[in-house]
């Protein structure tokens, strides 16, 4: 089976912009006294939103290419307890390290020779579920930054 076209699919789905924006554009010019406030009515900033991606998608990353892969405690180490970043680096890092393990996610993608075939260490999942995992999990979260940000007035 030829999956060169679902990849390429797959990696459109989590770089581009298509029936959402990507989560480096939601998070794009965003003032950095708004990252972590958190809106009345809401359970969470934007910074725990950003935290919670991260700390996810790795954990996704991980799970898909370490076969000595340890689950994290669900939901507490999915979530940070702070509302903020402690300063403008503990910002840059967590968006910089989204990009960077979505372009490890993508690189074992391309470099997979069976999309379908179950992980040995789980129970069933392969790497297309996981892709799809990621993408699902990524882009609803991305829609609850806007969200927040509307919410904040500091959306477009």
């Amino acid at each position: 089976m030829n999956t060169a076209p679902l990849v390429k699919s797959l990696k459109d789905m989590l770089l581009k912009p298509n029936a959402h924006v990507t989560f480096s554009d939601s998070v794009k010019k965003l003032p950095a006294h708004l990252r972590g406030v958190v809106p009345d009515g809401m359970p969470y900033s934007i910074w725990q939103l950003v935290e919670h991606i991260r700390i996810t998608q790795y954990d996704i990353l991980d799970f898909s290419r370490n076969p000595d892969y340890k689950e994290i405690e669900w939901p507490k180490a999915y979530w940070p307890e702070e509302t903020a970043p402690r300063d403008d680096a503990a910002w840059k890092h967590s968006v910089e390290q989204v990009d960077k393990d979505l372009h490890a996610f993508i690189e074992l993608l391309e470099q997979s020779n069976d999309l379908f075939a179950p992980f040995p260490h789980g129970s069933g999942q392969h790497l297309f579920r996981e892709a799809v995992l990621l993408l699902d999990h990524t882009s609803y979260h991305t829609g609850e930054i806007v969200a927040l940000r509307r919410m904040l007035n500091a959306w477009h």
